[in-house]
């Protein structure tokens, strides 16, 4: 019988990702895939700096050590290099003692469509359409932002920040606020209160995340999560009513009313914060690791 990861967080990010590749990236771009491969081939026993998603991976790795006999994460590389230039960027995973077994390379080919076949919760990506590819293969996915800090500190706790209309909610009500003004989605959320909110491309991760939660009494979780929205008072009715009719808990919720949110990010000590306007991640990805999720539907447009 085959590896099983149908029940286990799988995590798929990209080498650009979880190392500092940006100027390997740019050999790339500046002087074509033939200098880069001879850039990585030449430099292969050199170890790669940390990239934006290395703290996250390497704390979510740690939840495993609980589970000897079942590992709950998995992380899994998947990258557009191909197998020759992989050497580099697993000789630096060993390095680094990160606990990553399994890979793919597809020389320069289009990843998404492997995501399903291994099973993957979130995929994590420095590539805008590899992203974008993934959120439309129903995979919540983000594009990882430029990030670096030295001091850096490692723990046995995860803590993971998400926007909520247009991650862990759909944008429906999100359009209404750009479209129509304040009053009309206030008057829109008081209406539905009591209905719950869409998924978003994020709400079947928290389910995960959630399922190993209950693993652990509250106070010892390995994972802890916060909603960090714009949202606030009454609007934050509709959130709490959605988040119990799903069955997920948030340790932590913040509804700001438009307060700038890179503080309280920073505040939680979040390994990652995802959401989907570039007016706040410009601010949060300078003190804390940060993913912009490209989700838009269609289809929510004809419901409004």
């Amino acid at each position: 019988m085959g590896y099983d990861l149908e029940k286990k967080l799988v995590i798929a990010i990209s080498s650009r990702a979880l190392f500092d590749l940006e100027n390997e990236n740019e050999i790339f771009e500046k002087k074509g895939l033939d200098e880069y491969y001879k850039h990585q081939i030449e430099k292969e026993d050199e170890l790669i700096e940390k990239g934006t998603g290395f703290r996250l991976v390497k704390n979510l790795l740690k939840i495993n050590e609980d589970f000897p006999n079942d590992k709950q994460v998995e992380v899994i590389i998947l990258s557009r290099n191909n197998a020759a230039t992989s050497l580099r960027i697993t000789k630096s995973i060993e390095k680094y003692g990160l606990d990553i077994a399994r890979s793919a390379w597809s020389g320069g080919n289009d990843i998404a469509k492997y995501l399903k076949p291994f099973k993957v919760d979130l995929f994590l990506s420095a590539n805008e359409l590899d992203v974008q590819n993934a959120i439309n293969e129903g995979i919540a996915a983000a594009r990882i932002l430029p990030y670096k800090n030295e001091e850096d500190e490692y723990s046995n706790q995860v803590k993971i920040a998400f926007d909520g209309d247009a991650v862990l909610f759909s944008e429906e009500s999100e359009i209404i606020y750009k479209t129509q003004g304040l009053e009309a989605f206030l008057e829109y959320e008081k209406k539905n209160a009591s209905n719950a909110l869409q998924s978003g491309p994020f709400a079947q991760l928290l389910r995960v995340i959630s399922n190993i939660q209950s693993k652990y009494p509250q106070e010892q979780t390995p994972i802890r999560t916060a909603l960090i929205t714009a949202r606030n008072s009454p609007a934050h009715e509709r959130v709490i009513r959605t988040l119990s009719q799903w069955g997920v808990r948030l340790d932590e919720s913040f509804f700001l009313g438009g307060v700038d949110k890179y503080e309280v990010v920073e505040a939680f000590g979040a390994d990652i914060f995802f959401d989907d306007q570039d007016v706040h991640l410009e601010s949060t990805s300078k003190k804390t690791p940060s993913a912009k999720v490209p989700y838009h539907d269609d289809s929510i447009l004809k419901k409004i």
